[in-house]
């Protein structure tokens, strides 16, 4: 089920580990405010519609709450705090998705609040740009910058998707007391 990795690209994250990326990626592509960010489709369990969002006492401002999904509470993240993102969405929080991350990503069932989940998809190694993914070299959440050509008015640009790294950006809720 993984993507084929015959020639992985060699990529540096934080001070001194380097990581290996595969020839292919999978990604869930979602929405915050204006821009398009993605994240590993295998760190995914599955995609559901805005519900009541139960609001906790004494969390982190990212914590948005809690929901009951099919029986087992699940914690929501809303990404745009945890990302600082300020760019409003110009649909009601109704619209949102929730993505429900896979057990292996926290020891706590988590869902993460964006304003629109648009696809899957799968790039091509090259199309990921690894050096410029962060201005500051110890933010090791940002995976890469993958480059999709489309084309706006008879000419080809690129459209940019920010590549993140859910496991790391969330890392610190499970080290909360």
């Amino acid at each position: 089920m993984s993507a084929k990795a015959s020639e992985p690209v060699a990529v540096r994250k934080g001070p001194a580990t380097v990581e290996k990326i595969p020839d292919t990626i999978q990604i869930v592509e979602f929405v915050l405010g204006n821009e398009h960010f993605a994240i590993d489709l295998f760190d995914v369990k599955e995609v559901v519609e805005y519900t009541t969002i139960t609001k906790l006492p004494n969390v982190a401002p990212y914590v948005r709450g809690i929901i009951d999904l099919r029986g087992e509470i699940t914690m929501i993240i809303d990404l745009k705090q945890r990302l600082n993102i300020t760019d409003a969405s110009v649909l009601p929080v109704e619209s949102s998705r929730i993505i429900v991350l896979d057990e292996t990503i926290s020891s706590l069932k988590t869902g993460i609040l964006v304003d629109d989940v648009t696809s899957v998809s799968t790039f091509e190694g090259s199309q990921v740009d690894h050096t410029s993914a962060s201005v500051n070299r110890d933010d090791t959440s940002i995976l890469g910058i993958i480059k999709r050509k489309v084309r706006v008015r008879d000419r080809e640009t690129n459209e940019l998707i920010i590549w993140i790294d859910i496991k790391q950006l969330l890392g610190d809720i499970d080290a909360s007391p």
